[in-house]
């Protein structure tokens, strides 16, 4: 009996080890060079090596090692499909370090948007032997894919090794089955949609807009489609060949009716309740009213409309903590890239709806949304290639007019056109024109031919001003300045390692051929700003001023500034920058000396889909010793989302006044949108205003005294933001001292 048990431990042992190292989770199957299936991503100019003398388990680990000044970061991943149920994903591997400045730590993320941890909190530095990490997340069925790895944040090195995952507490090979919905299980149109869609006309396109419309309404109203019954995806493809043959309107709605009615009776919702009186947006059905849709049809939409699905939704949430919106179960069909008619189709439709019901600034686009529809659904349908698609989904994107939104994933063609060659000096517009504003940390910016303050008027024979307007549409933006700082990332950028560029030095007209490089062969290189992650954020300026940046500020160096400049003259805080950490309470608190409201949002409902409504105003607490001195708060352009937020706190403080220019105009937290072909986008999920109702998404934070940079600044090496603050604090107190005397 011992011996059979013996036995089948043994069997139980081996079968997981198989299974674990079936994943290669411990590095031992090479590839050449590399790990098998093992891959990196990352800004940082840093190393990736499997190291074959120090390992934990086996002979092979991985390693991150920083290079040059070690700015950004870099991460070793690993990825799964999360084809298994339960209720507890746990990440378990070691980690060694050694002069580590900035973080490192194991990183497990569960795709799309279910879970997220990259121990950053941890905050583990310096220098250690082998420990063992654990990382654990809720789990459950909408999950795609497990992708879990190393990360190195900075200076040092890492290696990491030996990584299990446990569900529910049992192995990996111990799994529960995944329990899917009935649509989940719908797996008919996997291959492709059958759908071809030719001889686009004027008819063909109000038939296929109305379409749009009514199949977005039931995907987030009709309470079977709520439950998760029905690939809504597939249940298109499966009706839209009686669609498209439709000889006549009346045709066309029988059609509708029948496919509406196929999901069965509705029962009379007892729960639904009308529209908020105060509510902020209301959803549009002014379209159900158009002339060629028959009563029946009419009073069908109404009905669902009135008696629509309540509660957890399979195709939308919202999330727990903010209230954007968190558009579940949508599949990315990122196998492929250049979908079919039917898919293009979906894309189009998909990407309306998301918008129409749950974009919390529809009202601040330019155009009328109901207008776009059509405007797009032949845009998407004539689009050639998988090159013409993504240009089609780009643009559509750019009229929400968000600068979060863009197209974030699977634009690799737009990528490729691009170019993977870039300048090896930095430039932005100042005072409407493209001019170098650095040069990089890299002999190849020195020798370019391109000193700070040059003018570049022509690239390639084609006017700056040209090159703008012809890629307008492909570079979305809240405002004019922040498109403008993204096209001067790209303007440069070519598929050829030279560019004839036209430039204004020293007030003389120049020719000069531009030798263009790889970023990741030109040390220094960055696209916003000069991060970094060694050295203080904050410090003494002269004349008894306190100097604050937000880069790379870290929460426990709160503490220290209030001690360090509590008796200073005044505070300049620069968030000319994204926030490394989030401070509009931990540091607000020090600038405020009663309960100050800064903030209220506008949340969607899933209850009512387009409905948006205010919730509390929120407040930045007194906490402790308020500064008594002038705070002068730096932004500009490239002060988006978080730094926005972070400013408005701020700005609530006692004696506080932003300085610069307009910023990004996207605050709130962002939502993730999945479309055909594994394009990646987001938008702004909540509605941002002022206490008042002010509007910041697409205004930005307006400064109380506007400073520009300027040309012959730059040139110079000024930076006349902080010498306008320098300048505001000096003067007040010189105003102070005089009225005492």
């Amino acid at each position: 009996m011992k011996k059979n048990q013996l036995c089948l431990l043994f069997v139980f042992v081996s079968f997981f080890i198989t299974a674990q190292s079936n994943h290669n989770f411990d590095f031992e199957i090479l590839d050449g060079d590399k790990s098998k299936d093992w891959t990196f991503f990352g800004d940082g100019n840093h190393k990736i090596d499997f190291d074959k003398i120090i390992a934990k388990n086996g002979s092979i680990s991985g390693s991150i090692k920083s290079t040059n000044n070690g700015n950004g970061f870099k991460a070793l991943s690993y990825s799964i499909p999360a084809d298994f149920g339960g209720k507890k994903i746990k990440l378990s591997g070691y980690l060694k370090v050694e002069n580590v400045n900035g973080w490192a730590g194991l990183w497990l993320r569960i795709d799309p948007n279910v879970g997220f941890d990259n121990m950053q909190s941890k905050k583990i530095d310096g220098t250690n032997d082998w420990k063992k990490y654990e990382i654990e997340l809720d789990y459950n069925n909408k999950a795609k894919t497990i992708v879990f790895g190393g990360l190195l944040v900075g200076s040092g090195k890492i290696w990491v090794d030996n990584f299990t995952i446990t569900v529910d507490g049992k192995p990996l090979s111990e799994a529960p089955e995944r329990e899917l919905s009935k649509a989940q299980k719908d797996k008919e149109f996997d291959a492709g949609s059958d759908i071809s869609i030719t001889d686009l006309n004027d008819s063909k396109i109000k038939d296929l807009t109305l379409l749009g419309q009514i199949w977005g309404f039931l995907k987030y109203y009709h309470p079977e489609i709520g439950k998760g019954n029905y690939n809504w995806d597939y249940e298109l493809f499966r009706m839209l060949p009686a669609y498209l043959n439709s000889k006549s309107n009346s045709e066309r709605n029988s059609v509708l009716l029948a496919w509406i009615n196929k999901y069965g009776d509705i029962k009379p919702c007892k729960s639904c309740k009308d529209i908020a009186e105060d509510a902020f947006l209301k959803p549009d059905f002014s379209w159900m009213a158009d002339k060629s849709i028959s009563r029946e049809l009419q009073e069908k939409l109404q009905y669902i409309q009135k008696n629509r699905h309540q509660g957890t939704h399979y195709y939308i949430e919202m999330s727990p903590y903010v209230g954007n919106p968190d558009f579940v179960s949508e599949e990315q069909y990122a196998d492929m890239p250049y979908p079919d008619d039917g898919f293009r189709l979906l894309s189009v439709y998909r990407y309306w709806n998301m918008i129409n019901y749950f974009f919390p600034y529809k009202h601040l686009m330019d155009k009328d949304w109901n207008s776009c529809l059509s405007e797009y659904i032949p845009e998407f349908l004539n689009a050639k290639n998988e090159l013409e698609y993504e240009l089609a989904a780009l643009k559509m994107i750019g009229d929400i007019k968000d600068t979060h939104a863009n197209l974030w994933g699977g634009n690799n063609k737009i990528q490729e056109q691009r170019g993977e060659f870039r300048s090896p000096v930095h430039v932005k517009f100042v005072e409407d024109q493209l001019i170098v504003d650095a040069l990089f940390e890299d002999e190849k910016s020195k020798n370019s031919g391109l000193n700070v303050g040059d003018i570049i008027t022509h690239i390639n024979d084609k006017s700056v001003d040209d090159i703008v307007k012809d890629i307008y549409d492909f570079y979305p933006a809240s405002n004019q300045p922040t498109r403008l700082r993204d096209i001067s990332f790209d303007i440069l950028r070519s598929t050829q390692n030279t560019s004839d560029l036209k430039i204004i030095s020293n007030g003389k007209p120049k020719h000069i051929t531009l030798n263009l490089y790889n970023p990741k062969d030109i040390e220094g290189y960055y696209r916003w700003y000069k991060r970094e992650s060694e050295g203080k954020s904050y410090k003494m300026l002269d004349n008894n001023i306190g100097y604050i940046t937000l880069k790379n500020i870290k929460q426990e160096d709160v503490d220290e500034i209030r001690k360090v400049f509590k008796d200073t003259k005044g505070i300049i805080i620069d968030i000319r920058n994204y926030p490394s950490a989030f401070m509009p309470f931990n540091l607000g608190t020090f600038l405020t000396s009663k309960s100050s409201e800064f903030v209220k949002f506008t949340n969607g409902s899933v209850d009512y889909p387009g409905e948006f409504t205010f919730g509390k105003t929120l407040s930045v607490p007194s906490k402790g010793k308020t500064y008594k001195g002038k705070v002068i708060v730096l932004v500009n352009e490239i002060s988006q989302s978080q730094a926005e937020y972070t400013t408005m706190a701020f700005r609530a403080g006692d004696n506080v006044t932003v300085v610069g220019s307009t910023t990004a105009g996207a605050d709130g937290n962002v939502s993730t949108i999945f479309l055909p072909g594994g394009l990646r986008t987001m938008i702004s999920g909540i509605g941002v205003y002022y206490p008042d109702g002010t509007e910041t998404q697409r205004v930005g934070i307006v400064p109380d005294i506007e400073v520009k940079p300027t040309i012959e600044g730059v040139k110079n090496g000024r930076d006349e933001l902080m010498e306008k603050a320098i300048d505001i604090i000096n003067t007040d107190i010189q105003k102070t001292k005089n009225i005492k005397d």
